[in-house]
């Protein structure tokens, strides 16, 4: 819709943000005292959780805003922020008329570093030109820089999972076993859980010990035998499993056989 905001002295104008979390969560706030629904998500009232004044500029540099609030809200937790649920999770601004349902988006970005203070958090917020600031230019390297699975890489993610369900988890050991046989194929893989407390999660598979597997992040104490899991395959990123493994040599991402810098710091020696 095409409006112009405060173009005359009073106004039913109130501000909405949408956060879209990367497990597939979106949640919508307004400082409304009700809650308004456009766009297909429905903007809760939160008056308590609110954003700092946004500065845009017209250069490549990138435009500052944060977020803060109380963390008694019920759909941000100091649980969830602790999980990393909001990690480089997608956040829209704007304004809306409350009546009309008029908006305008002013800010477009994504969450970086969340702090916690005594009883709310803080947000740094990160804006779509910080993508500007980013090297985009490969630089040489003896592993594949693709993600396995990913662009570049070209496999297919569907051919290298499967659908498990947990048997065994040892949350001090921070392993799981699972209903499938679990081999050196998986070192370097992660899991996405389909059920319990950390739903959407991915974890990444860093060993294999005794036909479980050990992740890098803590698991849930509330996650219990029974729970099913997405379990896929990992990729030690050199061409030698590339070529015998996955036979994809030809879409490696890197220059196994480009010599290093140790080969400008050699210098002759006599005959022996």
């Amino acid at each position: 819709m095409s409006r112009t905001f405060f173009a005359s002295e009073l106004e039913g104008v109130a501000t909405w943000w949408r956060i879209e979390r990367q497990d597939g969560v979106t949640l919508g706030f307004t400082s409304h005292d009700r809650d308004l629904t456009f766009d297909g998500v429905t903007y809760r009232a939160a008056p308590g959780v609110l954003p700092s004044a946004i500065r845009k500029t017209s250069g490549l540099s990138g435009d500052s805003a944060e977020m803060a609030g109380p963390l008694s809200h019920d759909s941000i937790s100091s649980t969830d922020l602790a999980r990393g649920r909001f990690d480089n999770a997608r956040v829209s601004i704007g304004a809306v008329d409350w009546e009309t349902l008029e908006r305008v988006n002013l800010y477009n970005g994504s969450i970086g570093r969340v702090s916690e203070e005594a009883d709310g958090f803080s947000a740094e917020l990160l804006s779509s030109k910080e993508q500007l600031s980013f090297d985009h230019i490969p630089r040489t390297s003896p592993t594949c820089r693709a993600e396995f699975c990913g662009p570049g890489c070209t496999l297919s993610a569907a051919r290298f999972s499967r659908e498990c369900t947990a048997i065994a988890i040892d949350h001090q050991a921070n392993t799981v076993t699972f209903d499938h046989s679990a081999g050196s194929e998986l070192v370097y893989g992660q899991i996405r859980w389909l059920d319990g407390p950390q739903i959407g999660q991915k974890q990444e598979i860093v060993a294999v010990a005794d036909g479980g597997v050990i992740v890098d992040s803590q698991i849930d104490p509330a996650t219990l035998p029974g729970m099913r899991a997405v379990v896929r395959e990992g990729c030690d990123h050199t061409i030698a499993t590339c070529y015998n493994r996955f036979s994809n040599a030809v879409n490696f991402q890197g220059e196994p056989f480009l010599p290093g810098n140790d080969l400008l710091a050699r210098y002759p020696t006599p005959a022996g």
